[in-house]
């Protein structure tokens, strides 16, 4: 856990090359080095995890001003943001390849799709991820954002690894019908794997991403079906906020998991 003092730490949007190409390198660290993702615009000789989403999208980096950015070491956090009305240009949400948005769009509701969320290992909880989260609400509300979506994955394609989380999310925490994307065909596997009277909260936990826990804690949903991502070597689940619900819940997740050292 990151035990770093905050006051070194700055988080902004990308607004120069280097910002980004640091924020593509600790993607690759993160999600080809650890997770033994690929992808086919993924640089392997520089060490650059990137799509073609990049161009388009919000970088909300985190930065620890003791690294050196000639290195491109210094972003240790990113989220990438993609509004509603920019994907409308671009042609396509990141989340269109796997699941079918036609819900949330029909909605006519002010949309943000999260993506390529990572943190460096060495700070990984504490402040780091506080910092962040503090950002997300205030570019939530700056920009007028009411629904917050986007996939989280298991580590793996095999889904009977993590059958008791998957079942715990779909019969616990699944999304009203009228906004609930499903998985495409191509991927698409049952979450139900258990039938919920066997469930035990305690096993489902265990093998919860961190991330998706953080999520339901602020009130977070699943969309129908999971998709096996075998380019990312995952098992993706659809996560959706109101952010409604999300600002009622925000103070007192923070005030009861975050204690500064």
């Amino acid at each position: 856990m990151d035990r770093a003092d905050p006051a070194f730490f700055q988080i902004r949007l990308a607004t120069d090359p280097q910002d980004l190409a640091a924020a593509q390198r600790l993607r690759y660290r993160v999600f080809v080095e650890e997770l033994g993702g690929n992808g086919p615009l993924v640089d392997h000789d520089s060490r650059l995890e990137r799509d073609e989403f990049d161009p388009v999208v919000d970088h909300l980096c985190l930065v620890d001003t003791r690294r050196d950015a000639q290195a491109l070491d210094h972003v240790v956090g990113v989220y990438r943001l993609l509004r509603s009305e920019v994907a409308q240009r671009f042609g396509r949400f990141y989340c269109d390849s796997e699941y079918d948005l036609t819900p949330l769009r029909d909605s006519d509701r002010p949309l943000l799709e999260l993506g390529r969320s990572c943190v460096d290992p060495a700070h990984r909880g504490g402040a780091a991820m506080f910092l962040m989260w503090n950002a997300l609400a205030d570019y939530v509300l700056d920009h007028g954002i009411q629904i917050l979506f986007g996939v989280a994955s298991f580590h793996g394609t095999d889904p009977l690894m993590v059958a008791p989380s998957l079942s715990w999310l779909h019969h616990r925490h699944l999304a009203p019908e009228g906004l609930r994307p499903r998985a495409r065909p191509a991927g698409f596997q049952r979450m139900d794997l258990i039938p919920e009277d066997r469930l035990d909260r305690r096993e489902a936990m265990v093998a919860m991403p961190a991330l998706i826990k953080a999520y339901l804690r602020l009130g977070g949903m699943v969309g129908e079906g999971a998709f096996i991502d075998r380019d990312f070597n995952t098992t993706d689940v659809f996560l959706l906020m109101d952010t409604a619900a999300m600002s009622a819940k925000h103070r007192q997740f923070y005030e009861s998991r975050w204690q500064p050292t």
